[in-house]
């Protein structure tokens, strides 16, 4: 993977502090060395002066091949999005638009930032096949709805994928039971049994609406929180997408290795409510997660971390929300996903974002973290390191991107021509 090193850097670190003048040397695709001075015979040298260097991004929570429907259902309450648009529309879907969405989906993630994501969808072998070539990481669950009561022939796939990426630095598969309101307790107890036997994980869909709670107390007696405990959920790794309506007795369920995504981008289009997530955000080990790009229409971290930090503000007070906390809830996605990445020390993965902040939409700079999130955008990383290779260079990826947008305009017209089908879900 060679070796870099780069001069002169401020380094931003997970928790938000902030140092000058130090140098970084990355040697086969790890952090080798931090300190200032440092040389390396035969290193590719980078002079960082101006610039702020971080770990990267991370997505906890998405549907990346759903590019392939950005903006085929618009100004529908949440309802209809779902049974009258998009699980329609997904009925049809092929293994071909699962990819090309996919593989937009990951270079919009470069470009924002993003080093790893959490994706939670079908046919994951698309997905990473995509990641790959990309040069991304990225962390799969593979859908699993077991209609029928039997997950047997949804759960093969995700398996034979377990054994083929097991090695695999880049990616990482777990199951994917797609939520307590459609799987079955039987169903969930099931996966997380094989999840715990393949030394794995889950990642769900739990408490996204007020409605799904107060069906499920009548369904079960209990919260879907409660429903995935009593299902053991909470005893291997688990990625909670939303957990928005999330209530204080809740709480005590969670494991040291439950992560929550909130994704506010998706509750504001869709007009969901402020679920309670708000009040007990410090409470439980928060990250940001983007939704898929058909409800939320971009996959961009820090526009989620910007608008759960304004939300609250507005609903709670100004000096709730500070700035070094909520750069902590971006960054806590590393945690979660296990790729050793996050942190700026020897021996952390070189999965690194350059800021430059020295631009108009940034400038003048007193504080960096308030420059980022509440000032910056994509144009503001200059060069995005996954592995210690560069996925994002002077402002440009390091692939052609013109085959993929080539490719996702003519699936999507395919889309529109084949329109709706039947969808046995319903939200």
């Amino acid at each position: 993977m060679g070796l870099v090193l780069l001069k002169n850097c401020n380094l931003i670190d997970e928790e938000g502090n902030i140092s000058s003048g130090e140098d970084l040397l990355i040697r086969d695709g790890v952090i080798a060395a931090r300190g200032a001075g440092l040389e390396a015979g035969g290193a590719e040298v980078m002079d960082c002066a101006g610039l702020f260097v971080s770990p990267g991004l991370t997505v906890l929570h998405a549907h990346s091949p759903m590019h392939i429907l950005r903006g085929i259902a618009e100004d529908v309450n949440v309802d209809d999005w779902f049974n009258k648009e998009i699980w329609p529309y997904e009925s049809k879907i092929l293994p071909e638009d699962i990819y090309w969405g996919a593989k937009l989906c990951c270079a919009e993630m470069l470009d924002h930032g993003v080093t790893a994501f959490a994706d939670h969808y079908f046919q994951g072998e698309q997905i990473a096949r995509a990641a790959k070539e990309t040069g991304i990481r990225a962390d799969i669950a593979g859908t699993v709805f077991a209609f029928d009561g039997d997950p047997g022939p949804e759960m093969r796939p995700v398996e034979a994928l377990m054994e083929q990426y097991r090695d695999d630095p880049m990616v990482n598969i777990r199951f994917g039971p797609h939520s307590p309101y459609i799987c079955s307790p039987e169903v969930l107890r099931t996966l997380v049994e094989a999840a715990r036997e393949k030394g794995g994980g889950i990642h769900l869909h739990v408490s996204e609406t007020r409605r799904q709670v107060a069906e499920s107390r009548e369904k079960h007696g209990k919260t879907p929180f409660q429903v995935v405990a009593e299902a053991g959920g909470f005893t291997v790794p688990c990625i909670v997408a939303h957990g928005l309506w999330i209530e204080e007795g809740d709480l005590p369920l969670l494991g040291k290795d439950t992560f929550i995504a909130v994704c506010p981008k998706t509750y504001m289009k869709l007009g969901a409510e402020r679920g309670p997530i708000w009040d007990q955000w410090r409470k439980v080990d928060l990250c940001i997660g983007t939704d898929g790009a058909a409800s939320s229409n971009s996959v961009d971290p820090l526009e989620q971390a910007r608008l759960f930090a304004l939300l609250g503000k507005l609903a709670d007070q100004a000096e709730d929300y500070p700035l070094r906390e909520v750069w902590q809830v971006m960054m806590r996605g590393h945690q979660a996903l296990g790729f050793g990445s996050g942190r700026m020390v020897p021996g952390a993965a070189a999965d690194l974002c350059f800021w430059d902040l020295n631009t108009p939409q940034t400038a003048p700079l007193y504080d960096p973290l308030a420059a980022i999130l509440y000032s910056a955008d994509s144009r503001n990383i200059r060069h995005v390191m996954v592995a210690g290779q560069f996925r994002k260079r002077d402002g440009a990826l390091a692939f052609d991107t013109a085959p993929i947008l080539e490719n996702a305009s003519r699936c999507a017209r395919d889309i529109t021509i084949r329109g709706k089908g039947v969808s046995k879900l319903r939200f």
